[in-house]
C-alpha cells in the first residue's frame, strides 16, 4: 500500500514538473524570440530610455513568472528524487533482498526494475541555467561557435542543479583540450555544438564568461 501511493504521487509530481517545463519552455521561447529582450536582456535603449520595441510590463512578468517557476520546478525534482529512491528500496528488498554469501546483485537490481511497471519517462529538458554576458573575439569559444546572450541548457555534464559556476569551471578544466558538447538557446532556437577548451593568447581556456541565472 505504501508503494502504490508512493509511485502514485510520484507519477502526480512528474505530470506537474512535465507542465512546468512546458510553461517554462513557452516562456523562453517568448522572451527569446527574434526582436525579444532574452531572459535577462536589457530593458532600455543605449541613451537609458525604455524599449519602445517591447512591452516592457509582460516582459518583467514572465521573467517573474519564470523565476518562480524555476524555484517550484527544483523543489519538485528533489521530492521526485526521493521517492524513486524509496521506490527502489522497497522493490529490492521485496523481490531481491541481499545475498548473505555477498554476491554481486547489480543483475537482480536491474532485473527488478525493468520488469517493475516503469515509472514514465523523463522529458527532455531544455531550460536554461546560465546565459554568456561576455566573449572575447578569437576565443576558443567564439571560434567554436558560442555568441553572446547564448543561454546554457547543458554544458558536458553539468546541467541544472547547485554551484553551477564551480561545476563549469571544473567541467571546462577537466576537458582542456577536448571537445565538450553543449545544448544552448540561441533565439529561441535549440542548439547543439561543441567547444574545446584551449590555452588561447587571451584569458582562461574559454575566453567567455557565464553569468548563472
Amino acid at each position: 500500500m505504501v508503494a502504490t501511493n508512493l509511485k502514485a504521487e510520484t507519477i502526480s509530481l512528474m505530470d506537474m514538473r512535465a507542465s512546468m517545463e512546458t510553461e517554462m519552455n513557452a516562456i523562453i521561447e517568448s522572451l527569446c524570440g527574434p526582436g525579444g529582450p532574452g531572459i535577462s536582456g536589457n530593458l532600455v535603449d543605449s541613451e537609458g530610455f525604455p524599449r519602445v520595441d517591447i512591452d516592457i510590463p509582460a516582459v518583467r512578468s514572465q521573467r517573474r513568472r519564470l523565476s518562480e517557476l524555476r524555484n517550484d520546478h527544483k523543489v519538485i525534482t528533489e521530492k521526485i528524487d526521493k521517492n524513486l529512491q524509496v521506490l527502489h528500496s522497497l522493490r529490492l528488498d521485496k523481490v531481491n533482498p541481499l545475498p548473505l554469501d555477498g554476491s554481486d546483485i547489480s543483475a537482480s537490481v536491474s532485473e527488478t526494475i525493468s520488469q517493475d511497471s516503469p515509472m514514465r519517462e523523463e522529458p527532455i529538458m531544455r531550460i536554461p541555467f546560465a546565459i554568456i554576458d561576455e566573449i572575447a573575439d578569437d576565443s576558443p569559444a567564439a571560434e567554436d561557435g558560442l555568441q553572446l546572450s547564448d543561454e546554457i541548457v547543458k554544458f558536458g555534464n553539468v546541467e541544472m542543479g547547485d554551484n553551477l559556476q564551480s561545476r563549469l569551471m571544473a567541467e571546462a578544466q577537466s576537458n582542456q583540450g577536448n571537445p565538450v558538447p553543449l545544448v544552448i538557446v540561441r533565439q529561441g532556437s535549440v542548439m547543439n555544438l561543441t567547444v574545446t577548451p584551449r590555452p588561447w593568447h587571451g584569458r582562461g581556456i574559454l575566453g567567455c564568461h557565464f553569468r548563472i541565472l
